[in-house]
């Protein structure tokens, strides 16, 4: 028997990335013997790359900037009997058809998946009431997946064990004696946050003497961050300071991680550490689709139903979640060592 080898396409932002990962994590399990590929974007690959499920990285940026045959040709090349369409994208749809592919799974929901594929999963994620990972996962039911995982199992699935090694300066950052967290902040303006002034309140009630506060961000989101890091001196500034395999690590180095509904806040919940997410009571970016799937993860929303904010920079429903309803929780976890 020939061995399979399946494309995941997914050329998408790191959170919608880890959250696609246990679909690698299932077909490992269902066809131990199998190639994986995952098609995502270069700036995705190192968080690909480490996960043990996934054999090889397709880069959809450096496959774009060829000609159309060559498109077909370089994915022809990959010998893949079979792709699953996690993100649907049009142009990789109709490409993976002129490559020969032979088993193309799409949702019956795109229009141009009724001719660019040859196996319909009926799927709407918009009005669902299941997570995105478990979303993901109805795709493979055509592959033998079973229709529904539940959300404990998920984190069985990401696989996400094939990080760096941290440098030996920064692995010394880590306070031993002290529950050690990272804050990120920013979204890089894909989410609703929950503002500098709430960290700042949160990090103010912390005891010193119990937690290590770190800040992360990308160097483009310095001048947001830097009223915190002016106004709680304590904190450790790793803003900018880490590529991203060495963030990975930082995240796993740590005990835990608070951030709105971001990458590095999925990163943090497959990877195991508590993962505290904020969210705002608001369709379809509400915590029963976005939630940190992860066996210490938790999740901070209001449990009033959205006051029609306007958008992602004025967020009520982010801004009133408390300070203290965080700190009280970070207390509870941090026993003193």
């Amino acid at each position: 028997m020939n061995r399979r080898t399946f494309i995941i396409s997914r050329a998408d932002a790191i959170g919608d990335v880890v959250l696609t990962l246990p679909v690698a994590g299932v077909l490992r399990e269902l066809y131990p013997d199998a190639r994986i590929l995952f098609l995502g974007n270069n700036y995705t690959q190192d968080v690909i790359r480490a996960c043990k499920h996934v054999d090889e990285f397709i880069n959809w940026d450096e496959l774009q900037q060829l000609g159309p045959e060559a498109q077909a040709d370089a994915l022809a090349a990959t010998g893949a009997d079979t792709i699953i369409h996690v993100l649907p994208r049009k142009e990789i749809a109709e490409l993976a058809k002129k490559a020969g592919i032979s088993t193309r799974i799409g949702t019956t929901n795109r229009a141009y998946h009724w001719y660019t594929c040859n196996k319909l999963v009926r799927l709407s994620r918009k009005n669902s009431p299941y997570h995105e990972a478990q979303l993901n996962l109805r795709l493979l039911t055509v592959l033998g997946a079973k229709p529904l995982y539940a959300l404990a199992e998920i984190p069985g699935y990401y696989g996400l064990t094939k990080l760096a090694s941290l440098p030996a300066g920064i692995a010394a950052l880590k306070d031993p004696g002290k529950f050690n967290l990272i804050l990120h902040p920013k979204s890089r303006g894909n989410g609703r946050e929950w503002g500098i002034e709430n960290y700042i309140r949160l990090v103010k009630a912390l005891p010193e003497d119990r937690f290590k506060v770190f800040v992360t961000g990308t160097p483009a989101e310095r001048e947001a961050l830097t009223p915190l890091l002016q106004q709680c001196p304590g904190v450790t500034d790793m803003v900018g300071k880490l590529t991203l395999p060495q963030f990975l690590s930082f995240i796993c180095h740590a005990d835990g991680l608070l951030a709105s509904g971001t990458g590095p806040l999925h990163v943090a919940a497959a990877l195991g550490i508590h993962a505290l997410g904020l969210f705002p009571p608001l369709r379809p970016i509400h915590p029963e689709r976005w939630a940190p799937l992860g066996v210490k993860a938790m999740v901070f929303c209001l449990e009033e139903p959205c006051k029609g904010c306007p958008g992602a920079h004025d967020c009520a429903c982010m801004r009133d979640i408390s300070p203290m309803k965080l700190q009280e929780y970070l207390l509870t976890i941090s026993k003193p060592r």
